[in-house]
């Protein structure tokens, strides 16, 4: 009887053992699925980037009389692993960049540069944002100048004195002969920058600077009244380190009492939203669409009104809440902006002068319009 109790509870144990088992494994065949399904970070419904640029960047509004298009900047998005989420120009970027939760790093730049050039000032910014499941994450850009320049005053008496030669502006990127009666400033990546004489085949380095970032350096050269076989010793050359974009630009969105009053200092769409009620005012924005009611607007050609268009803070924008209402006046401004007339002008920058009102068709508006420019 003793064993054969022994034996149906060496069974029991046998099994209750099996299931132990079966069990263990089941969890250690699950683990790398568990492992990968972080509820914490990175899972849950995608969430959306809005980027934006911050409205009193330091970038200055215009460049050799061109305005700073930041439509035409170059936006990258990518992801914590590399991988890109948008490259392309920010006016053709979604209004709302659908992104999964997890972290982006977010770059813009006016264009690319990577060797010396003439009149070519970059602009740009970085920034990381975490985009969490659902929600919007809004990242704001502002950009400053990522490079630096030089500029030449060359006194008439240098080229009495070396008529054959010529000068080179260098960096460990490359270099620029700068003509005695250059003008234009000559921009480089931050670091050393070297003036070079080449007279007859014979170089000299007239002297070397370290340029930072947004500095630009104006050189003036002179001749000395003792020269010798050193060239460089019959040279005066003269930093001016006073020229800095910083102190010379004009910064959109800045406390500014006269702000609307001339265009260059026109309201972007966001500050003519928190100015509601300026009457008399510029407006600065990109036509995007018309035929306006209280509940549409169309943002595609055809167009069948010509009473009406819609402006927007980015060339691309397709949302009705984003933009401002334009009232367009029978007379001359009314033929000259109308999309059924005009249909190029989809997508074109625009000033308007006028009155900003709460609402017309549903959304902040400019009426009274006494005067624009494309």
């Amino acid at each position: 009887m003793f064993k054969l109790l022994k034996r149906v509870l060496d069974l029991h144990l046998l099994e209750k053992l099996s299931q132990h088992c079966t069990l263990f494994m089941f969890l250690l065949f699950m683990l790398p699925f568990a492992q990968s399904c972080d509820t914490t970070f990175g899972s849950g419904p995608d969430g959306s980037l809005l980027v934006h640029f911050v409205e009193n960047g330091t970038f200055p509004t215009k460049i050799y009389g061109d305005a700073v298009d930041t439509n035409k900047f170059i936006l990258s998005i990518a992801d914590s692993k590399g991988a890109s989420v948008y490259y392309g120009s920010f006016g053709a970027a979604p209004e709302k960049i659908i992104a999964a939760p997890g972290t982006y790093t977010i770059t813009a730049k006016s264009c690319e540069f990577t060797t010396p050039e003439f009149n070519c000032p970059q602009y740009g910014d970085t920034q990381v944002a975490v985009v969490s499941a659902g929600k919007e994450c809004r990242v704001q850009l502002n950009c400053d100048q990522l490079n630096s320049g030089v500029r030449l005053k060359v006194d008439p008496a240098f080229l009495s004195e070396y008529p054959q030669g010529v000068l080179f502006l260098k960096s460990a990127d490359g270099k620029l002969m700068y003509g005695y009666s250059e003008r234009r400033i000559a921009y480089f990546r931050p670091g050393n920058v070297s003036l070079v004489l080449n007279d007859n085949g014979k170089e000299s380095i007239l002297c070397s600077r370290y340029l930072e970032a947004r500095q630009v350096l104006q050189i003036n050269l002179t001749i000395g009244d003792n020269q010798s076989a050193n060239i460089a010793a019959g040279i005066h050359i003269q930093v001016d380190t006073s020229r800095n974009w910083t102190s010379e630009n004009i910064c959109i969105g800045a406390d500014n009492p006269e702000k609307g009053n001339e265009k260059e200092n026109a309201y972007s769409i966001a500050q003519a939203k928190d100015n509601i009620g300026a009457s008399d005012v510029w407006v600065y924005g990109y036509i995007v669409g018309g035929d306006l009611s209280s509940s549409r607007c169309s943002f595609e050609a055809p167009f069948s009104s010509r009473t009406n268009i819609a402006i927007a803070a980015k060339s691309s924008c397709t949302d009705k809440e984003a933009c401002m209402s334009v009232q367009l006046s029978q007379g001359k401004i009314r033929d000259a902006l109308n999309l059924v007339d005009n249909p190029g002008l989809l997508g074109k920058m625009v000033y308007i002068k006028g009155d900003i009102v709460e609402s017309y068709y549903g959304i902040p508006g400019i009426q009274s319009i006494v005067d624009y420019s494309l």
